[in-house]
């Protein structure tokens, strides 16, 4: 395991404290949990780049579908491509 620091202000600090202490959880657990979804973001998304790189245009249609509809808007853009 690593040990990360990193420089904020100590108000940002203060406001971040008292969040996590509402989310019930340490202020370590609310960033690990900000860092695991903003990599799992970015592994979609690299996901979905070497697909279009790859010219597999219907699959990335696909996946672009199902995350709309995960998201509540359903949408079907392999139909108007």
């Amino acid at each position: 395991m690593a040990t990360m620091t990193i420089r904020i202000s100590d108000g940002k600090h203060e406001r971040l404290r008292r969040l996590a202490e509402c989310q019930g959880v340490s202020l370590n657990k609310l960033v690990d949990e900000w860092a695991s979804m903003a990599l799992a973001q970015f592994d979609a998304e690299t996901r979905f780049a070497t697909r279009a790189a790859r010219g597999a245009a219907n699959r990335g249609s696909a996946l672009l579908d199902k995350l709309d509809r995960m998201a509540g808007k359903p949408r079907n853009r392999s139909k108007t491509r």
